[in-house]
Parts: structure tokens; C-alpha cells; sequence
């Protein structure tokens, strides 16, 4: 059994430490916004989904004592291309303006519900994702991923890896590449652990080895998360997937994205639109607590990259699998919604 990514108890947030994973499983609690704030942005939690509900709960412990608005800016800063972050804290914050009249505890009583429920929710899709994306593989074949979107992404389940898991509880035997995802290793730290541990049989790659295995394995499809969705069906995922993307392209590998429909940006009409995250150089810097590039050599670390729609085979969403014309059939998920 994987530990919990998130769990609230007794009014606290304890986050599962993804920073100490494979080796060590530690949590770290949370009891403000503040803190929350901070675990999102040293990584503690990570990956899309789970950031939003991490989000939501800090907003709740934000009740406590802090300005909430000011908290929900705290929040929404940090990190700047997971959409599914703003989404939560939209979400909140539209529930504490429709409230604020009520007294400290019912208020309180209102909030920790809302979030209860973005957590539970957010696993609920996450199976709905995986049905529909179990359907594109075969039953005994072979799939390659990038970056960590699994239960540890996630409330719990996963999105890409949800597509896996759905696929084995099918009774479909899929073996499964991981790219370690430079710089900081979430395929092989974070998706190799949660597979093996789940029972799949799982290789790790370096992300350059991606085209070359192409080329020497059937590889039946290339599945990954995203942390934001344009509406014309660009992507922003983890960087290297852009090279993955193109790599599949070019050896006839179908190329999906598992993402829940809260991923999408109405505020994004393109690639272009979406905000990439550049984090430190210290990152690409060491490896293994090792330095390997010299402080005087310049470093640049963007987070995300981003897939063009034209290198995409489907979108998988909780409601179905999005295919080209994506700006026209992302519309159909979305009724009346206006930019």
C-alpha cells in the first residue's frame, strides 16, 4: 500500500514528505496557511491535483487566525503554472465571500467540508480518468510516462498512472518505462516507487534514452499528466515532455495526456498564454547532493515545457478522451463557459 499524499486530521494538514521518497516516509503538519504555502513551494507536495487540495485545506487552516484574503494570495503564488491550484482557491474563496456573514465555528464547519470534498473528488475523477484511458491500451503491451501523476500527484490514484492502474484492474499486463525526469527525478524517485510498489513492471530510463527505446521497443502509447491545459489543446506538463511528444511523433507512438477537466484555462488560448514556473539553479546544479555544473556556470531551470497540440493524440478527462480539432471539441466539455 502507497502512504497517503494528504490527509487532514484533527484540524491539521499533514502532507506526505515527497522530498524524502523512496528512502524515508515522513509527513510534515501543517496548521496555517503559511506553512502550507511553504510545503508547496519547497516541493513537499507536488504535482497538480494535490497542490489544489493542499491548497484548499490551507485556506481552511487560514481560518484560524490569518487574513484570509491575504492567505489566498499567499497560496496563489506559489507556484504559477498548476491551474489547478487557482482553481481550488477560486472555489474557496467564492465559498467564504457566500458565508462570511456567518458566525467563526459554522464559518470554520462550512470551509473544512468544502475541502473534504475537493479531496475526496479529486480521487473519484481520477478513477473516471482511468477508465476511459484504460481503453487505449492493449491487453499485454507496453507504455512510457514522464514526470510523477500518480497517487502521489493526486488525492490518490493518479492520472497518467490512474490510466495504469485502471488498465491492470482490468486484467490488462502492461509494462511500464518511467523517465527519470531530470532535474529533480520524480520518475525515478516518485513513479518507479509508486509502480513497483503497486506490483507493475517498471523500467527506468534517463530522458534522453526516450527516442532510442522507440525505435528498439513497441511502445503501444506515451501517457503523462498535465498542470495546465490550453483551450486550444496545448499542454504544460513537467519539461522534457515536449521532447517526449516529439519523440512519439516520430516513431508512430500515440501521445495522450491524463488530466482532469480543472486543468483546462479558460484565461489560456494557447501554449503561449501559460505561465512557465523557472525555479533555481541549484536544482540542475546537483545531483545527489553532488555538485556537477560549477556556481560561475550560468544555469537556466525552467519547471514545465510545453506539448503543441499537433503532437497530441488525446486528451483523457473524466468525461472522456478530447481529440483533434481540440479548440473546437475542448468547447463540447465545456457548455457555455467563456473565456
Amino acid at each position: 500500500m502507497l502512504p497517503a499524499t494528504i490527509e487532514w486530521k484533527e484540524g491539521r494538514l499533514l502532507l506526505l514528505d515527497q522530498r524524502q521518497l523512496p528512502s524515508r516516509t515522513e509527513y510534515v503538519s501543517c496548521e496555517s496557511a503559511e506553512e502550507t504555502a511553504r510545503a508547496i513551494e519547497n516541493m513537499t507536495v507536488r504535482g497538480a491535483p494535490a497542490i489544489g487540495v493542499a491548497a484548499a485545506y490551507g485556506l481552511v487552516l487560514a481560518l484560524k487566525g490569518e487574513d484570509f484574503a491575504a492567505a489566498a494570495r499567499r497560496l496563489a503564488g506559489t507556484r504559477p503554472t498548476a491551474v489547478n491550484l487557482f482553481w481550488a482557491i477560486r472555489r474557496m474563496e467564492a465559498l467564504w465571500r457566500a458565508n462570511e456573514d456567518k458566525n467563526k465555528d459554522e464559518l470554520y464547519l462550512i470551509m473544512e467540508k468544502e475541502a473534504k470534498n475537493i479531496h475526496d473528488e479529486d480521487i473519484e475523477i481520477n478513477k473516471s480518468i482511468g477508465r476511459f484511458g484504460q481503453e487505449i491500451l492493449p491487453e499485454k503491451g507496453a507504455a512510457i510516462t514522464h514526470c510523477n501523476a500518480g497517487a502521489l500527484a493526486t488525492a490518490g490514484y493518479g492520472t497518467a498512472l490512474g490510466v495504469f492502474r485502471a488498465a491492470a484492474e482490468a486484467g490488462k499486463e502492461i509494462k511500464i518505462y518511467a523517465d527519470e525526469t531530470r532535474p529533480r527525478l520524480q520518475g525515478s524517485l516518485l513513479t518507479a516507487y509508486e509502480l513497483q510498489r503497486d506490483g507493475f513492471d517498471v523500467t527506468v530510463i534517463t530522458d534522453s534514452m526516450a527516442a532510442f527505446l522507440m525505435s528498439r521497443v513497441k511502445i503501444d502509447a506515451a501517457v503523462t499528466g498535465a498542470d495546465r491545459v490550453a483551450m486550444n489543446g496545448d499542454a504544460a506538463n513537467k519539461i522534457g515532455t515536449y521532447s517526449l511528444a516529439i519523440a512519439a511523433k516520430r516513431h508512430g507512438v500515440p501521445f495522450y495526456i491524463a488530466a482532469p477537466l480543472s486543468t483546462f484555462d479558460a484565461g489560456c488560448a494557447s501554449g503561449e498564454d501559460i505561465p512557465i514556473e523557472e525555479r533555481g539553479g541549484g536544482e540542475v546544479r546537483a545531483v545527489g547532493g553532488v555538485e556537477v555544473v560549477p556556481e560561475e556556470i550560468k544555469v537556466w531551470n525552467p519547471a514545465f515545457d510545453v506539448t503543441p497540440n499537433e503532437l497530441i493524440t488525446g486528451i483523457i478527462t473524466e468525461r472522456g478522451i478530447i481529440r483533434a480539432p481540440f479548440a473546437e471539441n475542448i468547447k463540447k466539455f465545456f457548455p457555455g463557459r467563456k473565456r
